[in-house]
């Protein structure tokens, strides 16, 4: 292993800049505001990084609150400890611009969090930031079995929820510029960087010439497309009375390459047929959430008996798939948590169940927390 610390300079210690090799995290330079004290914590917190696997959020974390980290420091260590959980936690490919969503959460005042604080949240999510103001965590989803090319969303998650922000990462910053530019700042553009220039020309959003940030959301297909928008997009036409366009915007909400594996679209769907009087029409799109969510029933009692052994025998007898079994668990309980009770009761099972389907780093990605 090479030299923990580059050699001193012969400048005061006050002013002396030592560089930390943090085995595979890359090169980590600290400046040193509290003398020699500041040294000997700093070593001490780097043994301790190598004999107990200390991990980097952690070591961070111990450094001395005296110390000011600044962005060019913490972003560099915060984007590695994402990248490393997303590629050897969650084993999969990390969002490209990742490291620019981040830089841009935090500048906008978003609190910048391990990915490992996952205590009480769905088990699929993996923290990126927290607003403290609301209490919300942005986080990606990390799908069970989701095909190849698949992006992670962008989501907004709570102790008993889960709020679709963006489909992939990209859309979302282009859309956080758009509505910046909208208002003619600068700030988070500059801080997106090299990711904010390819996404987003600025200025576009005026040449455009349209005064509604929505509909220019909608019409430009390069920045994509988002729930709340189209949401708000029924909304206008209620209130202009035009009662068939947002039936038609609802249908269009719904369409499966738009948003898989959400259920959302269905049930606002759902209440805009309820409102222009077509029930029968309402409870179709109702069913249709039951399927997304693999439910043969709406009754909750049912759903308790499909998790239960005896429930996994009967499917069992019929023939069916014991993988898919397993996984159809998985997805009810998952949904039961939601709905009566804390992800955190049913981590145990469901993870258990990811690893009979075969999915052994899903199981373990669903068990990691910080505090292990």
């Amino acid at each position: 292993m090479s030299s923990l610390f580059t050699p001193f300079s012969a400048l005061p210690l006050r002013q002396t800049r030592a560089t930390v090799s943090c085995c595979s995290s890359g090169i980590l330079s600290f400046y040193s505001r509290n003398g020699v004290w500041f040294v000997l914590e700093l070593c001490l917190f780097v043994l301790k990084l190598i004999l107990v696997e200390t991990t980097v959020s952690e070591f961070i974390c111990n450094i001395s609150p005296n110390i000011t980290l600044g962005w060019g420091l913490t972003s560099r260590v915060v984007v590695a400890g994402h990248v490393s959980f997303i590629k050897e936690v969650a084993v999969t490919e990390p969002p490209t611009h990742l490291q620019h969503l981040l830089k841009v959460l935090q500048t906008r005042g978003e609190t910048i969090i391990s990915p490992g604080t996952k205590q009480g949240l769905i088990p699929l999510a993996i923290p990126l930031s927290k607003d403290s103001s609301v209490g919300s965590v942005t986080a990606l989803l990390r799908w069970p079995t989701a095909p190849p090319g698949l992006d992670m969303p962008v989501v907004e998650v709570w102790r008993s929820g889960v709020r679709l922000i963006a489909r992939n990462v990209d859309e979302y910053i282009h859309r956080i510029l758009v509505e910046e530019d909208a208002q003619e700042m600068s700030e988070l553009y500059i801080a997106s960087a090299e990711a904010g220039e390819k996404l987003y020309k600025k200025g576009a959003f005026a040449e455009s010439q349209i005064d509604n940030l929505d509909v220019y959301v909608l019409k430009k297909a390069s920045v994509g497309l988002f729930p709340d928008v189209l949401e708000k997009k029924v909304l206008r036409h209620f209130d202009e009375g035009d009662h068939v366009s947002a039936m038609v915007t609802g249908e269009f909400y719904t369409r499966k390459d738009l948003f898989p594996g959400f259920g959302r679209p269905f049930v606002y769907y759902a209440n805009i047929l309820q409102k222009v009087g077509r029930d029968s029409e309402a409870k179709e799109a109702a069913r249709e959430v039951a399927s997304i969510a693999q439910w043969e029933d709406e009754q909750i009692e049912f759903i308790r008996e499909k998790v239960s052994d005896e429930g996994r025998f009967e499917d069992l007898k019929k023939g069916k798939d014991p993988i898919q079994v397993a996984l159809d668990v998985a997805a009810f309980l998952l949904d039961l948590a939601s709905i009566e009770g804390t992800w955190s009761e049913s981590l145990h099972h469901i993870a258990k169940c990811y690893e009979e389907a075969g999915l052994k780093d899903m199981s373990n990605f669903i068990l990691y927390t910080d505090d292990k």
